[in-house]
Order: structure tokens, then C-alpha cells, then sequence
């Protein structure tokens, strides 16, 4: 008899899966960044070879660039070191007791935990998952997802250190906890109103590690996380280093001045910015401080959304919630940091 072994059959996985399982495991954009960077260090060479580096515009570029990175490495180091810790050493039961309190109060202590946990926005969405997963309600899952990488004190330290500390400083830490937090929250309220079944898209895991067991295996899981974080955070420093140097040394003041000084397109236009340039919320303002050409409720406006929408993050929202998930949120959020920041504009003046 002639037996036939059915083989059964493996559906192709689609691109944009297989993209953000690259960008998720980092494998991707590492080798990527480690291109462009070589590319821009031989560019650097073969231009103080020729003696272009000599002229006024190239040496803006350098000066706005370095300074920008040299400021902005040490807050990440921090910001690294805190996120391994707590992917290795918090225990998962330290979120559980989010989910026993009423729906009323679960939302604020989501946005206020963001104090507690400093976590980058990237470390902030699997967090969220878990959570969500684990029966806090979605809104509040949203919410501390959204809330942690603005209200994290490294994030704080870092934008009052940009804004050479003082009254500039204070008010613009100010101004990014309070918009940051009601932006967290409104958003949570209105996006987060479905299940965690219909909001999440399905997994067999959500990127749960166990590290359990000796000094040893945790030491090795930190020092792994610590080394991968501090590189993935790392590289779009430099890269928005160099985008903002670039434009601030090519671009003429006049026109930056006119852009920057709208009420309204000031503020759209960072914001923009902010969602393709995808910065980690622990050094971007620095990047924001050194557009001097706009107003601080414009960069206030960058400082907000940044951490809650921008390239990288679309990547991991699409493969954590629904495809609803992001045009939703940005409707909900995108107004309301417009308002705030222009608010903002007016009374600091």
C-alpha cells in the first residue's frame, strides 16, 4: 500500500512580522548602525584630509554634534543600567498588585509607578504587555506604558541638566511630567477602553525571561542586557545628534526662525520630527535644547510625543496591539500635546 506522508504546511511569514522580530532581537539595526557609522567616521577623515573641515559650517557640525553626544552617553549609561536591573532582578509579582485595585484607582498608580520604574519606551511596551496580560486592566497598562518614559526620574535628571538646570530647567521638567502624565492618561482612558484579548494581538509568549538561578546566570543576564541597551539607545543618540547638527549647521536661521516662531506649525513640525527621528526619552532633550531656533512650548511638544509615537515604536506597537492601535493613539494624543504645548508657550513667556 502506498503510504503518503502528509507534510503540513508552513504559512510565509509576512514582512512586516519578520521586520519587527529583527528589530526586536536588534540583529537588524545593529549591523545597520554599524554601516553608517563607519560610513560617517570615514567621512570625517577623508573631510579633514581635504581640509573641508575647515569652513564655519562644518565646524557648527562638530561642535553641536559632539557636544550633544558627550552630554546625552552618560544619561543612557544610567538609563541602561537601571532598565537591566530591572529585567533581571525585579520579580514579576512586584506588578501583580496593580491589578487587585479598582478600575479607579488603577490608571493613576499606572501613571504614577512611572516614577518608580525607570525604564526607556522601548523596555515600557513589553512591561505593558505582561501587565495586560496578567489582568490589569488595559487602560492602565496604557497608561504606565506611555507614562514611564517621561515621568522616569533619569528622564527628568536629563532634561533639567539640557536646560542648564535653573528656572529654564524647572520649568521645563515641569511642563514635561504634567503634559506627559494627562497625555498618559487621557490616552489610556480612550484607547484602552477594549479587553486585553481584543487590544493584544496573540502570542504564544510575551517576551517573559526567566532569570532564575545563581549570581552567576543573573550577572551574565544583566551584563547582556545592560550592553544591548546601552547600544540600542545609543546609536539613535548619535544619529539624531547628527540629523540636528546637520540641520542647524545647513539649513539658514532665517527660515528656521520662521518655522520656529508659528504658535502652531512650530510645535507640529518638532513633533514630527521627534516621530522620525526616535530617540530614547533619556537624552532626547538634548537634542531638543539645541533647537534654539524654536520656542520651548515647540520643544516641549517634541519632548512629549517622542517618547509616546514615533518610528521604532510603531514597529513593537504593531506587533503587541492591534493595527487600530497607533492611529488611535496618535488622534488621541497628537491634539492634546499641540494644546498643552502652545499653553505651555504662554505662560512661561
Amino acid at each position: 500500500m502506498d503510504r503518503t506522508v502528509a507534510v503540513p504546511s508552513v504559512r510565509a511569514e509576512p514582512a512586516r512580522l519578520r521586520l519587527t522580530r529583527a528589530w526586536e532581537t536588534r540583529t537588524v539595526s545593529e549591523a545597520a548602525f554599524g554601516r553608517l557609522l563607519g560610513l560617517f567616521v570615514l567621512l570625517v577623515v577623508v573631510a579633514s584630509a581635504a581640509g573641508l573641515g575647515r569652513g564655519a559650517a562644518a565646524q557648527t557640525f562638530l561642535l553641536i554634534f559632539s557636544s550633544i553626544v558627550i552630554e546625552a552617553l552618560p544619561f543612557i549609561l544610567v538609563g541602561a543600567l537601571a532598565s537591566a536591573a530591572i529585567a533581571v532582578f525585579l520579580p514579576e509579582r512586584a506588578f501583580g498588585s496593580i491589578a487587585r485595585l479598582p478600575l479607579a484607582l488603577q490608571i493613576p498608580s499606572a501613571a504614577l509607578g512611572g516614577f518608580a520604574f525607570p525604564v526607556c519606551e522601548c523596555g515600557s511596551v513589553p512591561v505593558a504587555r505582561r501587565l495586560i496580560a496578567r489582568g490589569v486592566h488595559p487602560g492602565a497598562g496604557i497608561t504606565f506604558m506611555l507614562a514611564s518614559p517621561v515621568l522616569n526620574p533619569v528622564v527628568l535628571g536629563s532634561t533639567w541638566v539640557a536646560y542648564g538646570g535653573h528656572a529654564r530647567g524647572a520649568e521645563m521638567v515641569a511642563g514635561r511630567a504634567s503634559l506627559g502624565l494627562l497625555a498618559a492618561a487621557v490616552a489610556g482612558v480612550a484607547v484602552g477602553r477594549k479587553r486585553g484579548a481584543d487590544l493584544l494581538r496573540p502570542r504564544a509568549t510575551d517576551h517573559e525571561h526567566d532569570h532564575g538561578g545563581d549570581g552567576a546566570g543573573r550577572a551574565t543576564a544583566f551584563s547582556s542586557h545592560l550592553v544591548s541597551d546601552f547600544l540600542f539607545m545609543g546609536k539613535f543618540i548619535v544619529l539624531g545628534a547628527a540629523l540636528s547638527a546637520l540641520v542647524q549647521a545647513a539649513v539658514p536661521q532665517t527660515v528656521l526662525g520662521k518655522v520656529g516662531g508659528a504658535p502652531v506649525l512650530a510645535p507640529l513640525a518638532l513633533m514630527a520630527v521627534a516621530y522620525v527621528l526616535s530617540l530614547c526619552s533619556e537624552a532626547d532633550a538634548f537634542i531638543a535644547a539645541s533647537f534654539t531656533s524654536f520656542s520651548p512650548g515647540a520643544q516641549l511638544a517634541f519632548l512629549v510625543l517622542g517618547p509616546i509615537a514615533d518610528l521604532k515604536l510603531s514597529v513593537l506597537y504593531g506587533a503587541t496591539f492591534r493595527g487600530w492601535f497607533v492611529p488611535r493613539l496618535l488622534l488621541v494624543t497628537v491634539p492634546l500635546i499641540l494644546t498643552g504645548s502652545v499653553v505651555f508657550g504662554v505662560l512661561i513667556r
